[in-house]
């Protein structure tokens, strides 16, 4: 009988941990979650795959953790023994890290460290999954490869910049199975509620439900490249699958600016975004990220790398999920995009 593979997943409650926790149970893995104690409940984006444990069909586990507590992150790699670790947990939100650059530091970069000395001190064969991200990139212009320089503008960047060092460090000093995924920025229906694209999609749905008046943003001109989460989940386990270890880029090679973004997703609700927007300066970040955009060429040749999900279906899909979620009926385009495009889903459709 082939044993099944455990993995072990930190930030399993958070939009990326839910969409691998979930790619990972339709491939028959035990999985093993992290999360945070809190006195609200925070599991909602994997209630539905979340079953009791004393029921024998269950497949998930979840434990109290704290990424900044060495010997808690010790003591579960020791108890659950995974074969695979993906590193998503962290304080992610860029604006937030000016405010809070020290947490930042101590979450999102050391972290990393606390989990590869685990690895390195167990002599364990466990894989290693950095989420890295590509607002290292920051200032280089694009489009950005996994040989761009890093010049990061946010503590956020700087923690991950450090983080995805690290997991080099250990990769060749140590012969770790540790690789990093530097991602470019993916949303979702599950996309926390601060953050700009889910900002955008929520205010639509509640203005047109009545329930909010107004939309307060920053900086306009920024510029992305956005895709759709389910598809870079996939992505992450197979960088894991590789008989060694290598960092890659994944993106779409598309870039977009926020107003972009804002005038598609109300033009697809059907409303005059000017009547609604206001821009806040306290939305703006200290010092601002202008344009990134990814170079795949080498996702593309290693991990044959293609998206379904481009900028105007991403934004069909969520804005109809946000209106579904409100109590109206959706415009439905989104919907069709998500049937046509994956008729066999291994995700729940939120």
């Amino acid at each position: 009988m082939i044993k099944k593979k455990t993995a072990l997943i930190t930030g399993i409650t958070g939009q990326d941990g839910s969409y691998l926790a979930e790619l990972l149970l339709s491939k028959g893995y035990i999985v093993q979650g992290i999360i945070r104690r809190a006195s609200t409940f925070n599991t909602e984006r994997i209630d539905h795959i979340l079953l009791d444990i004393h029921n024998p069909k269950a497949k998930m586990f979840l434990h109290y953790g704290d990424l900044s507590d060495s010997g808690q992150l010790s003591n579960l790699i020791y108890n659950t023994k995974p074969d695979e670790i993906y590193h998503l947990g962290a304080q992610s939100h860029v604006r937030v890290s000016f405010d809070i650059p020290e947490y930042t530091g101590n979450v999102t970069g050391l972290s990393t460290t606390r989990i590869l000395e685990v690895l390195r001190k167990s002599k364990r064969k466990t894989k290693f999954y950095q989420a890295s991200s590509s607002e290292m990139f920051g200032s280089s212009p694009p489009p950005q490869s996994e040989t761009t320089p890093f010049q990061p503008q946010s503590p956020y960047a700087i923690a991950k910049a450090y983080a995805y060092y690290m997991t080099v460090n250990y990769r060749d000093a140590y012969n770790i199975f540790a690789c990093n995924g530097i991602l470019f920025n993916h949303e979702s229906p599950r996309r926390g509620k601060t953050f700009l694209t889910k900002k955008v999609t929520n205010a639509i749905a509640n203005i047109l439900a009545k329930k909010q008046e107004k939309l307060y943003l920053g900086n306009m001109d920024a510029k992305r490249d956005w895709g759709f989460a389910p598809e870079y989940a996939e992505f992450m386990w197979k960088m894991m699958q590789q008989e060694k270890p290598e960092d890659f880029v994944i993106g779409t090679g598309e870039t977009h600016s926020v107003k972009e973004f804002v005038e598609k997703a109300f033009e697809y609700a059907g409303i005059d975004y000017d009547k609604y927007l206001i821009i806040d300066e306290k939305y703006f970040r200290p010092t601002e990220v202008k344009v990134l955009k990814a170079d795949t060429s080498k996702s593309k040749k290693i991990l044959d790398w293609k998206f379904k999900i481009g900028f105007d279906d991403l934004i069909k899909i969520m804005v109809d999920a946000d209106m579904r979620a409100v109590g109206l009926e959706p415009v439905g385009e989104g919907d069709e995009i998500l049937a046509k495009k994956f008729p066999e889903r291994w995700w729940k459709t939120d």
